[in-house]
C-alpha cells in the first residue's frame, strides 16, 4: 500500500494536514536536541522529509540514516533533489532495525508508530539504536478532545478519505483513519515508552491536539 502511494504521499500530506506538516516536522526535529556533528536515525522515513531536516541540523560533519520497510518510499526518498550528502537510506523493519546498539545520538519516527503491530517493541527497538542520554521522539496523529480539535476530526475522518479517493488512493486513506482510531491516547503511549526503559518521557499536543509529539531519553 505504501509503495502505491509513494508518488502522491507528499502533496496529499500537505493537504490533509492543512499545510501544518512542516511546522510539526520542525517541532519534532527541534525536540531531538541534535547539534552539528551528531548522528540521527529516522524510522519509517517515508519519502525522507524528516530525515532531510535532521541532516541539515547535524550538518556535513554529522550523519543521518533513514529506514523504511517500503521500497517505493525509499526509492522516492533517494531520488529527491537536494538530498544532503550526509543522508543515506536503507530498507528495514522498524521492529528489527539493521543497526548496532547505541549507534545514534537521537532517533525519530513521524506518523509511523501507529502502523506497527507492537508499539512497545517498536519503541524498544528505536531506543536500542540510540546511545545513553539519546533522545527518542515520536510524532503521531492523535484523537483530540478539545472542541476545536473535534472539529478537526470531522475533517480528518470524513474529508480526508474523500480526498484519498479523488487521488485514486481511497483504500490507503481509509486505512489511515482506521489506524488513528486504534492508536492509544498520549498517556498510554507515554506509559509504553517508560515500560521499555525511556526516562524523562513527556508529550505536547500540537494544532489543538490533532497531533502529539512524545519525547523520551535513553537512561
Amino acid at each position: 500500500m505504501f509503495d502505491r502511494i509513494a508518488g502522491v504521499y507528499d502533496p496529499l500530506n500537505a493537504v490533509i494536514s492543512g499545510f501544518q506538516e512542516p511546522r510539526w516536522r520542525r517541532r519534532l526535529v527541534a525536540a531531538t536536541r541534535l547539534e552539528p556533528g551528531m548522528s540521527a536515525l529516522d524510522v519509517a522515513t517515508g519519502t525522507g522529509a524528516v530525515a532531510r531536516d535532521l541532516a541539515r541540523r547535524v550538518g556535513p560533519a554529522g550523519g543521518v540514516l533513514g529506514i523504511d520497510l517500503s521500497a517505493g518510499m525509499v526509492a522516492r526518498a533517494r531520488t529527491r533533489p537536494g538530498t544532503p550528502s550526509n543522508l543515506r537510506y536503507e530498507l528495514g523493519n522498524a521492529l528489527a532495525l539493521p543497526v548496532a546498539d547505541g549507534t545514534f545520538d537521537a532517533a525519530t519516527i513521524a506518523f509511523g508508530m501507529r502502523n506497527l503491530p507492537d508499539y512497545a517493541a517498536g519503541f524498544a527497538e528505536i531506543a536500542r539504536a540510540v546511545g545513553p542520554g539519546g533522545v527518542v521522539a515520536c510524532l503521531e496523529i492523535a484523537r483530540p478532545g478539545s472542541i476545536i480539535g473535534r472539529m478537526g476530526r470531522v475533517w480528518f475522518e470524513r474529508i480526508v478519505p474523500a480526498i484519498g479517493r479523488l487521488a485514486g488512493q481511497g483504500e490507503a486513506y481509509r486505512y489511515l483513519v482506521t489506524s488513528v482510531r486504534a492508536y492509544p491516547p498520549p498517556e498510554e503511549i507515554a506509559k509504553i515508552m517508560r515500560s521499555v526503559g525511556l526516562v524523562e518521557v513527556g508529550w505536547v499536543p500540537l494544532t489543538f491536539g490533532m497531533v502529539t509529539l512524545h519525547t523520551g531519553r535513553r537512561a
